[in-house]
């Protein structure tokens, strides 16, 4: 073929394409339908006020854009997932079929492409369907138009009553009646229909209560009781739902301004409210974990505050800030805090066990280690029938021990005596009184010597700086606790008869602190069996079999310490305390405290010693001794008030 007839041929092919798609463009713009390509549109009907709406409301004002949405109804996406997708299947319902029958399903087609599913006339896709199915009912493009218009105009009702638009679904429902196997679909739309009459006087009320303001309160006359009542009669109603959603967002916005003030409990009561509405929903979460984490954060700035006030000694400051932290949240650290506080007002902030020194504010040095002791209650004497005790021991009585104090750690050194003689200018009665009773290893027996003074040990010898102090008075003692406490600014003293005792029990009911008899090893220095004198002397009367090693005292800590990790506190040297002698407790005091008389002339000592039989080494033993005197046995240890 020549190259112009080519060239001729393709122009004609190219003009008829262009002409082609020209009237493709014309009949699509000017009649969609024929393509069935128009969207179904639907405007839902207007929800309008009807007779019988019970009880004065307020006058219609103008809508805001959230109660305008209300009172439409809820959007399509609200509709039930079966509703939505029946209603997104394709418009056509069905095709081919004999002419006659034919020509009607594509009326009926074009009629549902439109949105004409049901109503009046001749020209609806129902009417048209049931003319064909009159026809010739077991046509199977027939009888599968029937099933798809069937399941549209029910997905249509039912989309109409999520709206609110009754009129629709009665209209659905009255083309559905006559469609073969309809029959349960219809009733479930009349019962529907019938609820939504019911239904729709009830809406219309919840929108001017809640224009009006009374979203909530006791009775019937608010919004969340008309919801409810919807709710009841129709459970899928999607305007009741939103409406109660809009009532729950009211108690929410009243929850969050009652935290924002502190409010609690009006909080508390707004988030009831929402709860009532909603049992659960998004924004409930959403709000109880803002409240929360309001609340959480105002507890910790309270209890930040409380540990400032406690740390600069506020007590009573630091409690009401913990306490009302505690009232929003009892948390782990609010409890440690209130511990902490307690502490502070029975042990000065200190805790039991603790071992603590005071540093002297003038000079330089430090008082002696002392221990806290941990409050407590226990009975002060000898148990009925215990072995060794005596009528002083009694009667046993209940004491309860109510302040809290600190007692010395080990007895008082030599060394530390001496910075207080040499500090103060002090003289000791074995200074001005001259000599003490110290032992003397040749007659076996305690005897006065002129020249021994408190720098002696047991026996008369220079003692080492770390061996407690002996041959010191009661007055001597006393007046080293009070030269601590003006060096310190703290309150030092001599323990009382009952704290010694309670100390050296430490939580004991037993003879001695480390049980019945014989210790199993080593805890005191005590007078063994097994010990023996520079001399080889040995005890006539002493524990079986024990051997602590020593001979008079042994430095401080040479032992185990007892459960509240007091050292050498039943042995070693017998300690001074601070009570005057009486032969038995009848009125003796029950909360720990000394029992002192005026000008007594006697005190007590208490503990046993290196040389102290085993009854004298009983955690009940005391005995007397006039306040002068000074001996190789008794030292003593000090307490610290806090």
């Amino acid at each position: 073929m020549s190259a112009p007839a080519t060239f001729s041929r393709q122009n004609a092919i190219g003009g008829a394409i262009g002409v082609t798609l020209l009237l493709f463009a014309l009949v699509y713009h000017f009649f969609p339908q024929a393509l069935r390509v128009a969207p179904e549109q639907r405007i839902a009907a207007p929800v309008q006020p009807q007779a019988g709406t019970q009880g004065p409301v307020a006058p219609r004002a103008a809508l805001t854009p959230a109660e305008s949405e209300l009172q439409a109804g809820p959007p399509i996406s609200l509709a039930p997932t079966s509703v939505i997708a029946s209603r997104a299947r394709g418009h056509a319902l069905a095709g081919g079929g004999d002419a006659e029958t034919g020509a009607l399903l594509k009326r009926a087609d074009a009629a549902a492409a439109q949105g004409r599913l049901a109503g009046e006339g001749d020209d609806t896709a129902a009417a048209l369907v049931l003319q064909a199915a009159a026809i010739d009912p077991e046509d199977a493009h027939v009888r599968a138009a029937l099933s798809n218009l069937h399941a549209r105009l029910f997905a249509d009702a039912q989309q109409a009553l999520a709206a609110n638009d009754t009129d629709t679904a009665r209209v659905d429902l009255s083309a559905l009646k006559q469609f073969p196997d309809a029959a349960a679909d219809a009733h479930s739309l009349a019962v529907r229909i019938q609820a939504a009459d019911r239904v729709r006087p009830l809406l219309e009320r919840g929108v001017a209560l809640i224009q009006a303001g009374r979203l909530e309160g006791a009775g019937e006359d608010n919004a969340l009781s008309v919801y409810r009542q919807v709710l009841t009669l129709d459970p899928e109603n999607a305007v009741a739902r939103q409406g109660l959603e809009r009532v729950q967002r009211g108690a929410l916005d009243r929850a969050l301004t009652a935290a924002a003030q502190n409010k609690d409990a009006e909080a508390d009561a707004a988030l009831s409210d929402a709860a009532a509405s909603l049992r659960s929903s998004p924004q409930l979460a959403d709000t109880r974990a803002r409240i929360r984490a309001m609340r959480d954060q105002r507890g910790a700035g309270l209890l930040t505050q409380a540990q400032s006030a406690l740390d600069a000694g506020n007590l009573d400051l630091a409690q009401t800030l913990t306490q009302q932290a505690q009232a929003i949240d009892d948390t782990p650290s609010g409890q440690a805090l209130l511990k902490h506080i307690q502490d502070a007002r029975t042990y000065a902030s200190y805790r039991p066990g603790q071992v603590f020194s005071d540093r002297f504010l003038d000079i330089v040095g430090s008082a002696p280690s002392v221990v806290v002791v941990p409050l407590g209650a226990f009975q002060m004497g000898a148990a009925p029938g215990e072995r060794g005790s005596t009528s002083s021991e009694e009667p046993r009585h209940e004491v309860d021990i109510t302040r809290g104090f600190a007692i010395g750690r080990t007895e008082v050194t030599v060394a530390q005596f001496r910075a207080f003689v040499r500090a103060s200018g002090y003289v000791p009665d074995s200074d001005r009184l001259g000599g003490a009773s110290v032992y003397d290893e040749g007659s076996g027996r305690m005897q006065t010597v002129a020249n021994a003074d408190w720098r002696d040990d047991y026996a008369g010898a220079r003692a080492r700086d770390n061996d407690p102090v002996v041959n010191v008075s009661w007055n001597d003692a006393n007046a080293y606790a009070r030269w601590l406490s003006e060096r310190t600014g703290k309150r030092y003293r001599l323990p009382s008869e009952a704290e010694f005792e309670y100390a050296e029990r430490a939580g004991t009911t037993t003879p001695y602190w480390w049980g019945s008899g014989t210790p199993a090893g080593k805890v005191e220095n005590l007078t063994g069996g097994s010990d023996r004198s520079p001399s080889h002397r040995s005890w006539s009367n002493a524990f079986n079999g024990y051997d602590d090693g020593w001979w008079g005292p042994a430095p401080v800590m040479s032992f185990a310490p007892n459960p509240f990790g007091l050292y050498d506190i039943a042995g070693n040297v017998s300690e001074w305390v601070e009570d005057c002698w009486h032969d038995n407790y009848t009125r003796a005091p029950r909360d720990g405290s000394a029992w002192v008389n005026p000008g007594c002339a006697q005190r007590v000592i208490r503990g046993g010693s290196w040389g102290s039989a085993p009854d004298q080494d009983r955690s009940a033993y005391r005995q007397a001794a006039p306040a002068d005197t000074r001996s190789g046995r008794v030292g003593f240890r000090i307490v610290r008030d806090l």
